[in-house]
């Protein structure tokens, strides 16, 4: 799978071998390639939402009717590892379930994160959001 699409976008989202990733929000309309892809890159199947394990990274599919956003990036970065990240991914113009990034963006501060990038992967839009005490020192 070298050089595929699905290899270049999940060399966008800064994962690593060895990153203990969560994944929340899996449903039918994920794309599978990717998820298959991070886990190839990671070298381990991604944790669900029942983990209790720190995590470095959380991985959120998010959809316009998932409900409210502050609320999910709250729980999301309860078992985030100092210095972790959360990738929001949500579905691009036109797909079913679309969010516009403005929603991410204000929701972000709220939850106590910041956007740190956005970054485009196929169907899907996935906005880079840090702890924003955690880049201080």
């Amino acid at each position: 799978m070298v050089g595929t699409t699905e290899d270049s976008n999940v060399g966008k989202l800064g994962f690593a071998k060895g990153m203990a990733i969560q994944e929340l929000g899996w449903d039918e309309d994920t794309d599978d390639d990717l998820r298959v892809a991070i886990e190839d890159v990671i070298d381990a199947e991604m944790l669900d939402e029942e983990t209790v394990e720190v995590v470095d990274a959380v991985l959120m599919w998010w959809r316009d009717d998932d409900g409210d956003l502050v609320d999910a990036l709250v729980d999301a970065i309860t078992p985030l590892a100092e210095g972790g990240f959360v990738w929001v991914v949500s579905p691009k113009t036109g797909q079913d379930g679309y969010v516009d990034p403005s929603e991410i963006a204000e929701a972000a501060p709220t939850a106590g994160l910041s956007q740190t990038k956005v970054i485009n992967l196929g169907d899907w839009s996935g906005s880079r959001l840090e702890s924003r005490s955690r880049g201080k020192r």
